[in-house]
């Protein structure tokens, strides 16, 4: 099992238009063989001294995929692909983390 963190830092102001398209893929990367877990995540407002500052253009996608093979195939599915070019002109950087259990 790998565990992806994907930070997508956004162009100002299209956080919620970048959310909309981004949402309408979730229900088919679930469908995708491996996935576990698939998600956008938006920083939290809390009071916990140690949380990053918030980044009002950023979100963050926590995915858990059955290996990094089925990564791979998911980031070359048709669907990803007819998405990139919905929200090219929103996305300023995209960063993976991919992880595996210690």
């Amino acid at each position: 099992m790998i565990f992806v963190i994907a930070t997508i830092d956004l162009n100002p102001g299209t956080r919620e238009s970048f959310l909309k398209e981004f949402h309408e893929i979730v229900p088919l990367v679930h469908a995708e063989a491996g996935c576990i877990e698939y998600g956008p995540t938006i920083d939290s407002i809390t009071d916990v001294p140690t949380q990053l500052p918030l980044r009002a253009d950023t979100v963050t996608v926590v995915e858990k995929w059955e290996s990094l093979d089925h990564l791979k195939a998911h980031s070359v599915a048709p669907h990803m692909a007819a998405y990139r070019p919905k929200v090219k002109d929103f996305v300023r950087s995209v960063t993976l983390q991919i992880l595996e259990p210690a």
